[in-house]
């Protein structure tokens, strides 16, 4: 398991078997991974907050700061916002593209936020209608950060405080890739 993290829906009556944990998402997975007996590493977070070291802008045609606000529910929440909201669940470059080039992310979307803070774009997390809070929670406290107070809806996160910037360091992530389960292919 490398940069996994647990949903949180379920937690009370899941059951875990043993994993190779090289890394995850955040502390509130490893607490719920430990329970069942795995050996977690204190090394967290989102493999996602990597994608600006693995492409360069370029080569996502990424062009920062023009995108204006972007909106990008979780997909059970759909229904609920604009329909200018962008779907997460279309292409994922195209997300990303979208995502980094905006001046600003509201999202219920978990992974909306992430690769804002990866992109240094301010984001703005909204409580999701379908959604518990453990894997936002998990998330956060993987970066070194309490989570900040959800917007209620889409509406109010355009006025709201964006999290704090991301200060994190990608090299224990980095570090704790099962690169020898790989083979280089000739």
């Amino acid at each position: 398991m490398w940069g996994a993290g647990i949903n949180g829906k379920s937690v009370d009556d899941s059951v875990f078997p043993k994993f190779d944990v090289r890394a995850i998402r955040g502390p509130r997975t490893a607490q719920v991974l430990r329970t069942f007996g795995n050996v977690v590493p204190e090394v967290f977070g989102d493999p996602a907050l990597l994608i600006p070291e693995l492409w360069s802008d370029e080569e996502i045609g990424v062009r920062r700061k023009t995108g204006g606000v972007v909106l990008m529910p979780n997909y059970n929440d759909i229904r609920l916002w604009p329909s200018n909201a962008i779907d997460p669940r279309g292409d994922p470059f195209d997300r990303i593209r979208t995502i980094a080039s905006a001046n600003l992310v509201v999202a219920s979307s978990l992974h909306a936020i992430v690769i804002a803070e990866a992109y240094g774009v301010p984001a703005v997390l909204v409580t999701s209608s379908k959604e518990r809070p453990f894997k936002y929670e998990d998330y956060y406290l993987g970066t070194g950060r309490e989570m900040p107070n959800p917007a209620d809806s889409w509406e109010s996160g355009l006025t709201a405080t964006p999290a704090p910037p991301l200060e994190w360091d990608s090299s224990p992530l980095l570090a704790s890739f099962p690169a020898e389960l790989w083979k280089r292919r000739s």
